[in-house]
C-alpha cells in the first residue's frame, strides 16, 4: 500500500463508528481506535452483560482511543439499547409531550444523559423530532413530542439542552422529517408525501429549536422529499445536507443513520451508500448493528478508491475528519477525569440515584385514565403482540412483571382475534382481566380482541401502551388507561394505578 492509500484511509477511519459483536473489545477494533478511528456505536447485544460490564468495556476502549466517540441510540421509552432487558427507567418523548413540561423534559434527559456519561457513552443518537403528522407511521410513533411543531419544538430544545448538560453530545433527527411518512425506512425508503412549503411549516421547526439550542449533531432520515431530494433519500441528497447548512445554518456534525437499512443499503450497498453519503456532505457514518469487520473494512476500502477514483474530493473527506476531531476534542474537554464510573457501571455519589426516580415522576404523570379506578380480584394480564417497530425491536415491554405466578400471558390478535379472545376470556375466569396492547389504532386485528373480549368482560381493563388514538367506546369499558409508551416506567405507572406489585 502506498503512503498515499494509507493516509486516506486514515482519513476514513477518521469518520467511522463501526459496531462489533459481543461485549468485550475485539482485537481488530482495539487496533483500529489506536490508529485514528472515530470511535464505534453500541448496540444492545453490546450491553447484554450489563451495566458493569458495559462500563468497563468502554474503559477499554478509551484505553485504546482516550478521544473516541461512544455512540449509542438511547431515546428513553420504547427505544432503548441499555434497557433492552428490562424496559427503560424513563418514559418516550409522547409521554413527555402529553404532560407538555418542558422543565419535566429536561430533567429527564439530563438523567438519561448523566447515566450514558457513567456508563462511558458520550454521543447519544436521539432525541427524535419527527412531528407525527402520520398517526399509521410504522415507525415513529411514541418516539415524536406529537402532532404539533410548536410542541415538539420546544420539547426537542428541552431534550438537547438536558442531554448536552450531562457532557453527551445530542443528535437531532430524522432531518428534515420522518414523522409523515407510512413506510420504515429500515426495510425500504421511506416518502414524506407533501411539497417543501410545509415541510418548511411543519417538520423545520423542530430542528431549528434544536440548532437554537445548541445540538452538536444532526441526523439525515432514509426518506425521499420529491421536491428536495428527487429520487435520492435526505441522507444521500446533496440538496438536502445544503438545506441544513445554508438554510438552517448548522455548522457542527452530520452523522448517517445506519447505513445497513435497506433504504439505502439495497439499491447501492453499504460501501456505496457510504460514498454517496459523505460526498452529500455527511461527516460521520453509522454502519449499523449487524455489519461485520469486513464490512468496515470494506467501507474503508470504498471511500478511499472513490477518492483515488475522483469520485470524491480528497477536501470533502478532510473536511467531514476535521469536524468530527473537533467533537472528539470537545466531548474530550468536557468530560471529567479519572474512571467513568464505578463497578457497578454508575458513577460516584449519588447524582445518578437521586436523578433514577425521576422517570418513574414523569411516567406518572402522564398516565391518563377515562372511567373508574377498578377493583381488581386476582387479576390476569393478557399482553396483546403488537405490530413490529424495526427501531424499537424486541425491547421488554407489559405488565406481566407485576402479574402474580402463572397471572400474565401474551397473545397475537392475527391471524384470529377471534379465537385470541376465546383464550383471553378463558384465562381470566372468575378473575379480573387487564387486556395491556401497543397502538391498537394500527392494528384492526387488536382492535377485533379487544372489542369482543369487552362485550363479554366490560369490566376489563385495557391498558393502551402506546398512542391512544383509538379507544373502545366508553359505555362498552369502565377503565381505559393510556401510558403514551412501553418503558419500564410506564408500565410501573399503570401497575401502580391498578394496584399491581412487582411478581416474585
Amino acid at each position: 500500500m502506498t503512503n498515499a492509500d494509507a493516509a486516506l484511509e486514515r482519513l476514513a477511519d477518521a469518520i467511522l463508528i463501526p459496531p462489533f459483536q459481543g461485549t468485550t473489545a475485539p482485537r481488530w477494533l482495539l487496533g483500529a481506535l489506536s490508529r485514528g478511528l472515530a470511535g464505534v456505536t453500541l448496540f444492545a447485544p453490546n450491553m447484554a452483560a450489563g451495566t458493569g460490564a458495559l462500563a468497563a468495556l468502554t474503559r477499554t476502549l478509551r484505553d485504546a482511543a482516550p478521544d473516541l466517540l461512544v455512540a449509542a441510540d438511547e431515546e428513553g421509552g420504547d427505544v432503548t439499547r441499555v434497557w433492552y432487558d428490562t424496559g427503560s427507567p424513563y418514559p418516550g418523548n409522547a409521554a413527555l409531550g402529553a404532560v407538555d413540561d418542558t422543565g419535566l423534559t429536561e430533567r429527564v434527559h439530563a438523567a438519561i444523559g448523566a447515566r450514558l456519561a457513567a456508563l462511558g457513552v458520550n454521543l447519544d443518537l436521539a432525541p427524535c423530532l419527527d412531528v407525527l403528522a402520520a398517526p399509521d407511521n410504522p415507525v415513529v410513533g411514541t418516539r415524536s413530542f406529537g402532532a404539533s411543531p410548536e410542541l415538539v419544538a420546544r420539547h426537542g430544545a428541552a431534550a438537547v439542552r438536558g442531554l448536552q448538560s450531562a457532557g453527551v453530545a445530542a443528535c437531532a433527527k430524522h432531518f428534515p422529517g420522518h414523522g409523515a411518512t407510512l413506510l420504515d425506512s429500515h426495510a425500504e425508503l421511506a416518502l414524506v408525501p407533501d411539497g417543501l412549503d410545509t415541510v418548511a411549516e411543519r417538520d423545520l421547526p423542530p430542528f431549528r429549536a434544536a440548532l437554537a439550542a445548541g445540538v452538536a449533531t444532526v441526523m439525515p432520515g432514509h426518506l425521499r422529499v420529491p421536491g428536495l431530494t428527487g429520487e435520492l433519500p435526505a441522507s444521500l441528497s446533496a440538496a438536502a445536507i445544503a438545506l441544513l447548512r445554508e438554510g438552517l445554518g448548522f455548522d457542527g456534525v452530520v452523522v448517517t443513520d445506519a447505513l445497513e437499512m435497506r433504504a439505502v443499503s439495497d439499491p447501492f450497498g453499504i460501501p456505496g451508500a457510504a460514498v454517496r453519503a459523505v460526498a452529500a456532505g455527511n461527516d460521520l457514518l453509522c454502519l449499523g448493528r449487524d455489519v461485520p469487520e469486513e464490512g468496515y473494512l470494506a467501507v474503508r476500502a470504498a471511500l478511499r478508491d472513490a477518492v483515488r477514483a475522483g469520485e470524491l474530493p480528497a477536501a470533502r473527506l478532510e473536511e467531514a475528519a476535521a469536524r468530527v476531531a473537533a467533537l472528539r476534542a470537545r466531548l474530550a474537554a468536557a468530560r471529567p477525569p479519572g474512571p467513568a464510573a464505578g463497578p457497578a457501571g454508575e458513577a460516584a455519589g449519588s447524582g445518578l440515584a437521586a436523578a433514577a426516580g425521576i422517570g418513574l415522576a414523569a411516567a406518572r404523570r402522564a398516565l391518563r385514565v377515562t372511567g373508574v379506578r377498578p377493583e381488581l380480584r386476582d387479576p390476569v394480564v393478557v399482553e396483546v403482540e403488537p405490530l413490529p417497530n424495526m427501531a424499537a425491536g424486541n425491547a421488554r415491554w407489559g405488565l406481566a412483571g407485576w402479574a402474580a405466578p402463572g397471572g400474565a400471558r401474551r397473545v397475537a390478535a392475527a391471524p384470529d382475534p377471534a379465537q385470541a379472545a376465546a383464550g383471553a376470556l378463558k384465562a381470566a375466569a372468575g378473575r379480573s382481566l387487564i387486556l395491556a396492547v401497543r397502538d391498537a389504532h394500527r392494528s384492526p386485528a387488536t382492535q377485533h380482541l379487544v372489542t369482543a373480549v369487552l362485550a363479554e368482560r366490560p369490566d376489563a381493563v385495557v391498558v393502551e401502551m402506546g398512542l391512544p388514538y383509538w379507544q373502545p367506546p366508553a359505555a362498552a369499558c369502565q377503565t381505559h388507561l393510556a401510558t403514551y409508551g412501553a418503558s419500564r416506567a410506564n408500565a410501573q405507572a399503570a401497575a401502580e394505578f391498578l394496584g399491581l406489585t412487582p411478581g416474585p
